[in-house]
């Protein structure tokens, strides 16, 4: 009996410093964000030249969308170039695609990944066309007229090596879409915004990311794994490069419609965080040592436990806890209030509708059901 109480102590504790820890983290940067204000740029006195990067892996459906939006920008044509790398995608796609002036690009890969395609796009580009700004999109993105001249403002008032964009999304029709949105909105507030406002790097976009050309030309090269935003983040503020965030600059991203593909977006995210994590953390005592403050957040904010980890673990501790022993659970009550909070403070009030309970709601109920599909299925193949 004494040990079955010492490991629900143990387990208990060490699960609620984890959580707490996170939460405590949240709750900071979701109040910082409060009073951050929208930085508009001022008119650049230059006008750089761009080279535009759309890695497509099999999304006939978007791509061509895709390139008609960055074609269509009122910036000077002659000033930014657009590479498409058609990665596994229909010979009608690439017919299509041919016809805009762009470079089109069709590797071949045994392995197909994003990092592939952008190091396929560098060494491809030609030796005697001069950039000075590498963008990133994917190939669900859509952009406004005026987003490369936004952008070239915004990269001459930050004078830094990269800043990301403010992700919207294009759909919000199902309940996993709406979640994205949300959840994505969060992150704007509290890893971007709310960074920003006290004078830390924003964490990247996973699209929309401007760097300067010849630093992402050398450094992409360099990347050996598939978590190559991951990877490019932690070289830059490990270098000592700010990235700036503006909120003004908009790019519309297609959002997962079904739980499954939402989940397995998240799961994919989860262990990028960790690789991350693991590859890095040695490098904390260091950050600390010679007072490097971006670095050590963003190592710091690889070790928080994932939402969807923190969602698992803070209901299973509040449903299960006042059954084992009423006080325990207590505490567990009270950070989940909190924590209820600081994600309320981060999210943008247009976004809390009339679906937004039904969305929280039944989202892990289709997850639920996703893995109870997935293990029954695996019992019946044996």
């Amino acid at each position: 009996m004494d040990y079955y109480w010492l490991t629900i102590y143990i387990i208990d504790v060490l699960l609620f410093v984890g959580v707490t820890l996170t939460v405590i983290y949240i709750v900071f940067f979701s109040i910082v964000s409060i009073f951050s204000k929208t930085r508009f740029a001022p008119k650049a006195k230059h006008q750089n030249r761009f080279i535009v990067i759309i890695p497509s892996y099999k999304d006939d459906k978007n791509i061509v969308h895709t390139v008609a939006s960055i074609l269509s920008q009122g910036y000077p044509q002659r000033l930014f170039d657009v590479v498409v790398v058609s990665d596994h995608q229909s010979e009608i796609t690439n017919m299509k695609l041919a016809q805009y002036t762009i470079t089109l690009l069709t590797p071949n890969f045994e392995k197909s990944t994003k990092v592939k395609s952008l190091q396929f796009a560098v060494l491809n580009l030609p030796a005697f066309k001069i950039y000075d700004v590498a963008v990133i999109l994917n190939a669900d993105n859509i952009v406004e007229a005026e987003f490369l001249e936004q952008l070239n403002d915004a990269y001459e008032a930050a004078g830094t090596k990269a800043i990301t964009c403010h992700l919207m999304p294009r759909n919000r029709d199902t309940a996993p879409a709406r979640l994205s949105t949300i959840f994505e909105e969060i992150n704007n507030s509290i890893f971007r915004r709310g960074h920003i406002t006290i004078g830390l790097s924003s964490s990247l976009s996973s699209a929309g990311v401007a760097y300067e050309f010849e630093w992402f030309k050398k450094n992409i090269m360099k990347v050996r794994t598939n978590y190559e935003d991951r990877e490019l983040e932690g070289m830059l503020v490990h270098q000592q490069c700010f990235i700036d965030y503006f909120d003004y600059i908009h790019i519309y991203n297609e959002r997962k419609r079904e739980a499954a593909e939402f989940n397995r977006q998240r799961g994919q995210w989860i262990i990028d965080q960790y690789r991350a994590l693991f590859k890095n953390i040695h490098y904390l005592p260091s950050a600390i040592i010679n007072q490097q403050y971006d670095w050590m957040d963003k190592i710091i904010q690889w070790m928080l436990i994932p939402r969807s980890i923190m969602f698992a673990i803070v209901l299973v501790m509040d449903i299960t806890l006042p059954f084992i022993y009423l006080t325990m659970a207590i505490k567990w009550w009270i950070v989940t209030v909190i924590w209820g909070l600081a994600l309320a403070i981060a999210t943008p009030n247009e976004l809390v509708d009339k679906n937004w309970d039904k969305d929280f709601i039944s989202l892990p109920m289709a997850t639920a059901s996703n893995i109870y599909r997935k293990v029954i299925g695996l019992f019946r193949r044996k």
